[in-house]
């Protein structure tokens, strides 16, 4: 779940230098135009198998463009649709910082808290002291990570806990920014605290019922769920191994967490978006603030990402989401303020297969 935030910059990156190259020929074409390569482009993927999931495009929150291709389960041949639920990776991050600023914006907590203020009963003091909820939210916090641990079997927050809560800090909080899914799992746990609920309970009610979204939720690893994407992948220890594909299922946590893992579906990441957008869960003022990190100092070369978002410049516009990844799993969530457009690509295999047709389609949007 950590390349991939690190990927969204990348990719962009990259589109904002090849994309006038690459599309001399097609700029400021019409959406049609625009419409038919997208559809040209997923074709594409799927015949080569080097895509398998659902895109959809949005202008103006109302979507222009959506496909599915690939299987959701090659076993039963169940095929992927844009209802289909795929695993977010780490998506599930934007979601726990739009309920910490949910729980900022009522005054129960202040960026600048430290752990302890807000967990008193938190195992490890000397880290509790040090970090605050601006470093774990920003990756500064200098605590590592749970993913190389067995997480089968854990089902709560409290369950994950274990794995890193005793681990000394890699650096001094604010010193360095360092991946960290630990830092998100300690954000859920603080989000229980103050909210009296279970972290699942609280976005459920507080985000995606407000947003609409009725397919979005963390399922437990042996959970019967329907129109659930199997995930498909050829990663071994050592990286992409030759033969087909597997399911993923051995390197999945026990249930998502608020570090990661949960499943969603294009039409509901953009309702999520809409949410945003339409400040329906947050106000204005704190919907900046997790889009842009609040303007709060970072150390030096860390990113200029907000509160579990990312975000980058591209042609004059300001494109703002996230990204998760992992065996099997592959999401890209991207708002393109100004523009109007949103983009959502959900893959039931590696990395990059997302990544690439979100790239391509940045490409295509930014120069045009």
């Amino acid at each position: 779940m950590k390349r991939i935030s690190r990927a969204f910059a990348l990719t962009i990156a990259m589109a904002v230098s090849t994309c006038g190259q690459m599309l001399q020929s097609t700029s400021r074409i019409t959406e049609s135009e625009m419409i038919a390569q997208f559809e040209a482009l997923v074709a594409k993927a799927a015949t080569e198998d080097s895509f398998s999931g659902a895109v959809l495009v949005a202008k103006d929150g109302k979507t222009i463009f959506q496909k599915a291709v690939g299987f959701a389960n090659k076993e039963t041949k169940l095929q992927n649709k844009t209802t289909t639920r795929f695993n977010l990776g780490s998506i599930n991050k934007s979601f726990t910082s739009v309920a910490i600023a949910q729980l900022a914006q009522q005054g129960k907590l202040a960026y600048a808290d430290t752990i302890v203020k807000l967990l008193p009963d938190y195992p490890n003091k000397a880290v509790a002291e040090k970090v605050t909820i601006h470093q774990l939210l920003t990756h500064t916090s200098g605590l590592g990570d749970y993913l190389t641990r067995d997480i089968a079997k854990a089902k709560t927050l409290r369950d994950l806990l274990p794995l890193f809560v005793n681990q000394p800090l890699l650096f001094e909080p604010g010193q360095k920014q360092q991946y960290s899914n630990s830092g998100y799992v300690v954000l859920g746990l603080i989000i229980e605290k103050l909210s009296g609920r279970s972290y699942y309970d609280y976005v459920q009610e507080n985000i995606f019922k407000p947003a609409g979204m009725t397919r979005t939720d963390s399922f437990e690893r042996d959970q019967k769920v329907g129109d659930l994407a199997v995930g498909y992948t050829s990663m071994g220890a050592e990286g992409p191994q030759a033969g087909p594909r597997i399911a993923n299922t051995a390197t999945l946590a026990g249930k998502g967490s608020s570090a990661g893992g949960g499943y969603s579906t294009v039409e509901d990441m953009l309702k999520f978006a809409n949410a945003l957008n339409a400040n329906k869960l947050l106000t204005p003022e704190f919907t900046e603030i997790v889009f842009t990190g609040g303007g709060a100092q970072r150390p030096a070369g860390a990113g200029k990402g907000g509160y579990g978002f990312m975000q980058n410049q591209a042609n004059g516009t300001r494109i703002v989401g996230n990204g998760g990844g992992g065996p099997g799993v592959n999401a890209m969530f991207r708002i393109y303020s100004g523009r109007g457009y949103t983009v959502v690509v959900l893959s039931n295999y590696d990395p990059p297969s997302a990544e690439r047709i979100a790239g391509k389609i940045n490409e295509m949007l930014v120069a045009n």
